[in-house]
C-alpha cells in the first residue's frame, strides 16, 4: 500500500497522519457510501475504493484485505495493458 500511496503524493494523505485522522474517516466512509450507490447518476463506484483505502490507512484490520486488493488489482491492470 505505501508504494500506491507514493504515487499519489500530491494527494498529501500521509503528510501528518495523526491530526487529520477523524477527517479522512469521515471521508472514507462517505466516499463508501457513495460507492454502494454508484448506480445513481451523480454518484460513481469509483468511490468505493478510494473510501476503503482511506480507511485502511488509520483502521489496522482493513489495511490486509485493502492491500491484497490493491496488489490483485495492480496485477491484473498490468496484464490487461500488456494484452493491448
Amino acid at each position: 500500500m505505501e508504494r500506491w500511496l507514493r504515487r499519489f503524493r500530491f494527494f498529501k494523505l500521509r503528510s501528518d497522519v495523526g491530526s487529520k485522522r477523524w477527517l479522512r474517516r469521515i471521508a472514507g466512509v462517505l466516499l463508501l457510501i457513495g460507492g454502494v450507490l454508484g448506480f445513481l447518476p451523480i454518484l460513481g463506484f469509483w468511490m468505493f475504493p478510494l473510501g476503503a483505502v482511506l480507511l485502511a490507512l488509520d483502521v489496522p484490520w482493513l489495511r490486509r484485505p485493502v492491500r491484497r486488493w490493491l496488489v490483485i488489482g495492480e496485477r491484473r491492470w498490468r496484464r490487461w495493458r500488456r494484452t493491448r
